[in-house]
């Protein structure tokens, strides 16, 4: 990769991008939750995914959802930097987060606003709403049991629904970063939740074709208590 530094502005273009992502090449990977601290700490935001038109489509989805399901409270684990609750049209909004600089970001943002609350995930108090969400955190848990974990407290926190943004298939960490690891995570809840029933499954409106700006992996999938599906 040496002749890269040959072509002209593109190492400190990487450099400014870096910066802008809050990714610091000079520390080590240092696990899921260590990395999202240091990346909001170090400046760096939710990613492209929590803005522009990604967010906008998620921002649909949701809403619609809402609307059809009557959804008047939420509960989103790993909330970030709160740019994707901007855009959100429920009544009462609860983000959580494992990075205090995400938190101090998004209580500042709301600050005044009516049904918008934030709190680390260690004063998290098991609060439950009408949706619990999930929004391009679980390819971010390369961890078994931080997956595991997160996976069985967003299905707690559940009252009427379970909504989930992310891709669904198995791939080690490594081959999009050491903060990603692809799973198939429906499998997980086929095998721990088999109280809940996938219901709706939405493709993503900008698919993945080899290029993070343009397309996402991730896709929509809701799970309603199977009693309720029945």
């Amino acid at each position: 990769m040496d002749w890269l530094r040959g072509v002209p502005g593109l190492l400190p273009l990487l450099r400014k991008l870096r910066a802008m992502l809050g990714i610091d090449r000079t520390q080590p990977f240092a696990g899921s939750a260590g990395y999202w601290r240091q990346r909001y700490a170090g400046g760096g935001d939710s990613g492209a995914g929590s803005y522009g038109r990604f967010a906008q489509f998620k921002a649909d989805v949701l809403n619609g959802l809402c609307a059809e399901f009557d959804l008047r409270s939420m509960v989103e684990f790993g909330c970030g930097d709160g740019n994707q609750a901007r855009l959100l049209s429920v009544r009462d909004y609860l983000g959580i987060d494992i990075s205090p600089d995400a938190i101090e970001r998004c209580v500042a943002t709301f600050a005044g606003v009516p049904g918008r609350r934030f709190a680390l995930i260690d004063d998290y108090k098991g609060e439950r709403a009408d949706c619990a969400l999930s929004l391009d955190v679980i390819y971010h848990l390369v961890e078994d049991t931080a997956f595991d974990q997160y996976m069985r407290g967003l299905f707690a926190a559940a009252e009427r629904c379970v909504v989930i943004y992310s891709s669904n298939r198995d791939e080690p960490s490594g081959s999009d970063g050491p903060h990603v690891r692809h799973r198939r995570f429906s499998d997980w809840v086929e095998t721990h939740q088999r109280s809940w029933a996938l219901v709706r499954h939405v493709p993503n409106e900008f698919p993945y074709r080899g290029d993070w700006r343009t397309g996402s992996f991730a896709d929509f999938y809701v799970y309603v208590p199977s009693a309720e599906h029945r």
